[in-house]
């Protein structure tokens, strides 16, 4: 008997070595094979038809196949099938009940054809099955299919080579890709919408057999890149009954609209909370820029990528705004949540600009309106930016959408909340709108304060300044140097002074005073009293006195609780009176001695009364140094009286010999802390020799 070769294969693939493992399909089925001659007497017996008809091959060959497995009444049929066969060569299928050794009957698949062998010798063949285990493996078959193609869930098959061998209907709704699209291309080629690397995952599934169960995916897949798609994702190799890997297969579940549900919940919430903590963060001082910046910062990232602030000029002049025509801002806060050219489009914090009236910016203060482009194109860029090189920078930092809302208080339009989107690939929308809105109006109301304080703080400050003397050029036997300075942006000014009065003589009147309370009420008080003080000093009065009578005046005063210094230098005599208020008392540094605080009767604040003052008098010659100042250069939170008074002689001591300017900036540089709570007035004298 010859071999045959099969070396050459199939598609160029040698079949020489081991065979391939079985699909199981055949085994499943329980494929029996019986070969006849053409008397119908078997001449070939598997074991398969072992097992279907119960006879063994030693049983079996040589018997008559119609006697051996068919029963009486159907013989003449199956007979006539066989003979039917073997004339004419056609195959025939159908479902025959077989006799079993064991008595019973069962119906068998049987497939019959004509053999014929090369001298020229027919036989038949029959390939028999259960007529049950046929249905079982149709029925899972079908149902497979069915399951396939009606399931909602996303199904896909791909080959050892991760390409696609079938998709099914609910994955081309989900993704949006046609099965076309898909069947023959690798993963990697079609999955690019994923932010993921997922030929990588779907490779190592492959090559461990590690599933991966219920992955969640959030991505834009290119049938709706505007909008997320969320998936619950699961891969498993695919493997037949002998282990053979087949391939793999992914399944995918659309759970877009939990996630979004999910989404909106969270951005619910986030929302609420911006919303509380606007109440806390936004309008922590008066200061106007300050204010401003909070606003800014409280929207970037959540709501904007990019926020500006900017109020209209005219509201910060105390001026009614024009409803018509280009509008002026000044620019008060700008934040970003990353470096943009958005952020550079902007008009930079102090700057003023004009924007003409077909502007957005300008259109949302007139018509008092939230101004929201979802979708911006170049031409709208042109209407955000106040010219054309902004809008260039805007659009090459990629915004994409703009929301301007009103900074309303009190019924009046202050200026505008510009937000703009780049990173963020949301467009604005109404519920954007109402948060910007809400975050607005509240931070308004902080605005409007911070720009009412500011206006009064400014009123009184120029009315405080205007009030402070200005040193005469010449005092006999006195160099003298002073400084005032109110308190930092979150508190408001006080009433302190000092004054430097020349009296018949060659003497000097000094004076350092403050006045409890602040503001404007605190600075007219002020004035009146250091109006009296010059009116009392010029009349010659001793110190006691100017004291007593100020102490009088300030019955008709609204501000009555006052301290005060007064000192009358005599530089002919060498000696200084001085009497104080309720006051701090003054330091005295000497040449080659260190600062000292005189010990002098402290006396009452003016305005409580029935205090008697009483003045001390004190060597001062030329070289000693006299440094009055009031409370705000020593007093903090943070410190002891004692030790800033300490710091303050020390400070004096270092200084000694220094021109009296630079003693004052350093002594403010020293004490003074960053945005001190209270106003500061500090004066300095160094007597000298008088001239003859």
């Amino acid at each position: 008997m010859g071999t045959t070769d099969f070396s050459g294969g199939v598609d160029g693939r040698s079949l020489t070595g081991p065979a391939a493992p079985p699909s199981g399909l055949l085994d499943l089925l329980s494929v029996a094979a019986v070969v006849l001659n053409a008397d119908g007497q078997v001449v070939f017996w598997s074991s398969k038809a072992e097992e279907l008809f119960g006879y063994t091959a030693a049983e079996a060959l040589g018997r008559y196949a119609a006697d051996l497995t068919v029963h009486e009444e159907h013989r003449d049929a199956v007979i006539k099938l066989f003979a039917e066969v073997m004339e004419t060569g056609t195959d025939w299928a159908g479902a025959l009940p077989i006799r079993h050794k064991n008595g019973s009957t069962r119906l068998v698949e049987f497939r019959n054809m004509r053999l014929l062998d090369d001298l020229g010798d027919t036989y038949a063949l029959g390939l028999a099955a259960d007529q049950a285990a046929v249905e079982r493996v149709e029925r899972d078959a079908a149902l497979a299919v069915r399951l396939v193609s009606q399931s909602p869930v996303g199904l896909a098959i791909l080959d050892p080579d991760l390409r696609y061998v079938a998709v099914n209907p609910a994955l081309e709704r989900i993704t949006g890709q046609s099965a076309a699209e898909r069947l023959g291309r690798p993963a990697g080629e079609v999955l690019t919408f994923l932010n993921t690397d997922p030929e990588a995952r779907l490779r190592h599934v492959l090559e461990t057999g590690e599933s991966v169960v219920d992955r969640h995916i959030v991505c834009r897949p290119p049938a709706d890149p505007d909008h997320e798609h969320a998936w619950s994702v699961s891969y498993y190799r695919l493997e037949d009954s002998g282990g053979r890997v087949l391939g793999l297969a992914y399944s995918v579940i659309d759970v877009t609209e939990r996630h979004r549900a999910a989404a909106e919940a969270a951005q619910a919430r986030q929302r609420l909370a911006l919303i509380a903590s606007a109440s806390a963060c936004v309008g922590t001082t008066l200061d106007l820029e300050t204010t401003a910046r909070e606003l800014a910062d409280l929207v970037v990232p959540v709501v904007a990528d990019v926020a500006a602030v900017d109020l209209l000029d005219s509201v910060l002049r105390g001026r009614t705004a024009s409803p018509e025509g280009p509008a002026r801002f000044r620019a008060l806060a700008v934040s970003a949540a990353h470096s943009t050219e958005a952020a550079d489009a902007a008009d930079p914090p102090g700057g003023l600009a004009t924007y003409e009236s077909d502007r957005l910016i300008t259109r949302c203060v007139r018509t008092r309106e939230p101004v929201l482009v979802p979708h911006t194109t170049r031409r709208d860029l042109e209407r955000i930016a106040r010219h054309g090189e902004a809008a260039s920078l805007l659009e090459a930092a990629g915004v994409h959408s703009y929301l301007a809302v009103p900074l309303m208080a009190r019924g009046e339009v202050l200026g505008a909340l510009d937000l703009v989107r780049t990173r963020n690939p949301a467009p604005f929308d109404d519920d954007d709108v109402l948060l910007a809105t809400e975050l607005a109006a509240r931070a308004a109301v902080c605005i409007d304060n911070a720009r009412g304080y500011q206006a009064q703080r400014h009123a009184a400050l120029t009315l405080q300044r205007s009030l402070l003397p200005e040193l005469p050029s010449h005092l006999p036997g006195l160099e003298v140097a002073c400084r005032y300075q109110p308190a930092g942006a979150t508190s408001e000014i006080g009433g302190d002074w000092y004054d430097a009065i020349p009296l018949r003589g060659d003497k000097t009147a000094l004076v350092v005073g403050d006045v409890m309370g602040s503001g404007i009420n605190a600075a007219a008080a002020m004035g009146q009293l250091r109006t009296a003080t010059r009116a009392f000093a010029e009349i010659d009065l001793a110190p006691a006195d100017v004291l007593y009578h100020l102490d009088h005046l300030t019955e008709g005063i609204e501000q009555t609780i006052t301290t005060c210094i007064y000192c009358v230098c005599d530089p002919r005599q060498g000696r200084c009176r001085l009497c104080l208020a309720g006051h701090l008392p003054p330091a005295l540094l000497r040449a080659g001695r260190p600062a000292r605080l005189l010990d002098l009767p402290t006396g009452a604040p003016l305005g409580v009364g029935g205090v008697p003052f009483r003045a001390t008098s004190i060597p001062f010659r030329p070289g000693d140094e006299l440094v009055l100042y009031t409370d705000g250069l020593v007093e903090t939170r943070s410190e002891s009286i004692d030790a800033r008074l300490g710091t303050l002689l020390d400070a004096l001591t270092e200084t000694r010999g220094r021109d009296l300017e630079d003693t004052c900036d350093r002594l403010l540089e020293i004490l003074r802390p960053p945005g001190g709570e209270d106003d500061v007035a500090l004066l300095i004298a160094r007597a000298r020799a008088c001239d003859r």
